[in-house]
């Protein structure tokens, strides 16, 4: 009897150990961005139509949170594969889910798991296709081909963030699409703030893998332009994302209340001066990594909520 509980907990000890590690490949907290573009969707085709689909907005967030952790797995996967996971420090913003490196799942594993993801998207998207035609078709296209070549072709060519601002983009207008059949100014303009708020993290996060990704071929833009650089552009993300938020409420495409997107600035401000001085200090540049990303879930959440009470 004692030897069969022992053996029934190791069991379930061994199962939660097994399920947390898939979490942390799959790199389940930043699923929050693609959470956060599907809501912005959503939000604005509230605000204008007074009307939620919910099933369409059930699918539209499990197939594009599927074709997220489908570019996650994939990632991961071919650092690994090109040995760069191998040289970086890991925190818990960069340098991979060191799942690979630490032997705790087979690298084939993970990438049957990315593709299995991008073919649930995949196939969600494709019933969107026969429900609402061609444009869902184009996304869908984007969406795919983008993801599977991500991690081998756009990140070498410098095109990471360039990629992840139109995913956000891309993901706002297909989801007010799904709801209204038609395009909008106001799902364009939110699908630009949700994008750039997402490569924001991205950017940041590169900053400390600089001498990995280089070695190994990879030409992140902070690669490209060069670390002392990059800190001035830092700036230009929380500008541009801030920006069509004003540019909305002063045309009147937004509500003004969704102004309450601009009180996490505070934390870019922290976070920008933070990078300025320890840009090369890998163990110092945590916390601007940390602000940054809270302050890109926490704007896209109020900007969210300021649609919706602005209805």
């Amino acid at each position: 009897m004692v030897l069969n509980y022992r053996q029934k907990m190791q069991t379930k000890k061994n199962l939660r150990f097994y399920i947390s590690t898939w979490l942390r490949v799959v790199r389940v907290r930043f699923l929050l961005a693609s959470v956060i573009a599907v809501s912005v969707g959503l939000a604005i085709n509230w605000h204008l139509f007074n009307s939620i689909e919910p099933v369409s907005a059930f699918l539209t967030y499990a197939g594009v949170i599927a074709l997220h952790a489908s570019v996650d797995l994939l990632n991961d996967y071919w650092d690994f594969k090109r040995g760069i996971d191998t040289l970086t420090k890991r925190t818990k913003m960069s340098g991979g889910t060191g799942v690979l490196p630490e032997g705790l799942l087979k690298p084939s594993s993970v990438y049957r798991a990315g593709i299995i993801f991008l073919i649930i998207g995949g196939a969600i998207g494709t019933y969107f296709i026969f429900t609402h035609g061609i444009i869902i078709a184009a996304i869908l296209a984007f969406a795919i081909l983008s993801i599977y070549f991500y991690s081998t072709k756009i990140v070498n060519f410098g095109l990471g963030e360039i990629f992840v601002s139109i995913k956000g983009t891309m993901i706002v207008l297909g989801t007010f699409f799904i709801q209204t059949n038609q395009l909008s100014i106001e799902a364009a303009l939110g699908g630009i703030t949700v994008g750039v708020l997402s490569s924001f993290v991205l950017f940041i996060a590169s900053f400390p893998d600089f001498n990995a990704d280089k070695s190994k071929g990879r030409k992140t833009l902070v690669i490209a332009i060069g670390k002392k650089t990059s800190t001035k552009i830092y700036w230009v993300f929380p500008i541009v994302s801030l920006g069509t938020i004003i540019l909305g409420v002063l045309t009147g495409l937004f509500p003004i209340i969704s102004l309450i997107a601009l009180i996490p600035i505070p934390l870019v401000i922290q976070a920008g001066i933070n990078l300025a001085k320890n840009y090369e200090d890998q163990e110092k540049l945590f916390p601007s990594m940390s602000k940054t990303l809270m302050y890109s879930r926490l704007t896209g959440t109020l900007f969210v909520i300021g649609i919706i009470l602005g209805f």
